[in-house]
């Protein structure tokens, strides 16, 4: 069976049957319009880095500042976000970038192993902001990184800084090690709590010291945690697949493409991410620095990211604790984010 047919399989056996699918992309193509007289919505492939790259770029004014989205995954775009970013939109021009081996930008050029690297993907991204900038003639434009972005945010930053006003970032990862180590000895404590013996022996089957893990046991510590999750459980995911289906420019090709490249970036860069130490880079920023985390966040830990920041020396620096919100506070919390966001422009 192909990954098409497999995807649609999946919509159906989910609840979604195509046919409702195609009226919630319709639905969701309504609200997403965007008409005013400055606006911008853009959907196009840039050659960077010698391989040809999605971005999606929309915005109520082209005056706006620009608000580059660095994704996750590290193969996840944030694209499938839009609707619940449309708000945002009529503060930033928003732009989602699929990186190598990731979503359409796989779809059009295929999957190379061999280019998967954090290094080329700091470079395209510096090249992006180069674009950007150029595009929107605007001196400086603002850079967001989420989750595993943060390997690709961080860099750019402390690399480049004259490319942008700001640092914004989310869900962050500060040590790999140490966050896995200290992910599994919660979530086993919040298991324990629960009296959930299946998931006790789950994770007490994983060694201590994830340094000798490999990516399915990264994988199962991802899954006990998101499903303890004390504060939204598995409703971020859970929303992330229901935007994915429902995205009203996305064929069930594009659908396959975004999760190929969701599994294959995350396996074949399993060993380049748990390799990452943020304060090996230094935590000294020559450009304002903004961390908006949920505060309960069970996947990107919350108190090693306030410890970094606490560390953190920038020309400004704010801390924004997302209530209510855990991993993908952006997305689950979208107009608190918002509120926090808008300090960007201040």
């Amino acid at each position: 069976m192909s990954v098409i047919a497999i995807t649609a399989a999946v919509a159906t056996a989910a609840g979604a049957p195509l046919a409702y699918r195609a009226l919630r992309q319709r639905r969701r193509a309504a609200e997403a319009r965007i008409t005013s007289p400055n606006g911008i919505v853009e959907g196009r492939y840039l050659t960077i880095g010698g391989v040809e790259q999605w971005l999606q770029i929309r915005g109520e004014d082209r005056a706006n500042p620009v608000l580059l989205v660095v994704h996750g995954g590290p193969g996840s775009p944030y694209c499938v976000f839009t609707p619940a970013m449309r708000e945002w939109e009529k503060h930033f021009t928003i732009v989602h970038w699929d990186r190598r081996g990731a979503g359409r930008t796989l779809r059009r050029g295929g999957f190379h192993p061999r280019e998967m690297s954090f290094e080329l993907m700091v470079q395209d991204g510096i090249e992006v902001a180069e674009h950007l900038r150029e595009h929107f003639g605007q001196e400086r434009i603002v850079l967001m990184a989420g989750s595993m972005g943060t390997l690709v945010g961080i860099p750019m930053a402390r690399r480049r800084p004259e490319l942008f006003r700001a640092y914004v970032g989310t869900d962050f990862y500060v040590n790999m090690v140490e966050n896995e180590r200290r992910g599994r000895v919660e979530t086993l404590q919040r298991l324990r709590e629960a009296g959930n013996r299946r998931g006790v022996a789950a994770l007490e089957r994983l060694p201590a010291d994830p340094r000798t893990w490999d990516v399915q046991q990264w994988g199962v510590r991802m899954q006990w945690s998101m499903s303890t999750d004390p504060t939204t459980g598995n409703t971020a995911l859970t929303r992330l697949f229901e935007f994915l289906l429902t995205k009203p420019d996305y064929s069930l090709a594009d659908v396959a493409a975004w999760l190929r490249g969701f599994g294959r970036t995350r396996d074949t860069m399993f060993e380049q991410f748990m390799a990452w130490d943020a304060r090996a880079l230094g935590t000294t920023f020559e450009i304002p620095f903004f961390l908006f985390q949920g505060a309960h966040d069970v996947v990107t830990l919350t108190a090693p990211a306030q410890e970094y920041f606490a560390e953190v020396e920038a020309p400004r620096k704010e801390l924004v604790l997302i209530e209510g919100a855990s991993h993908f506070a952006a997305f689950s919390r979208p107009a608190r984010f918002l509120e926090a966001l808008r300090l960007v422009r201040c």
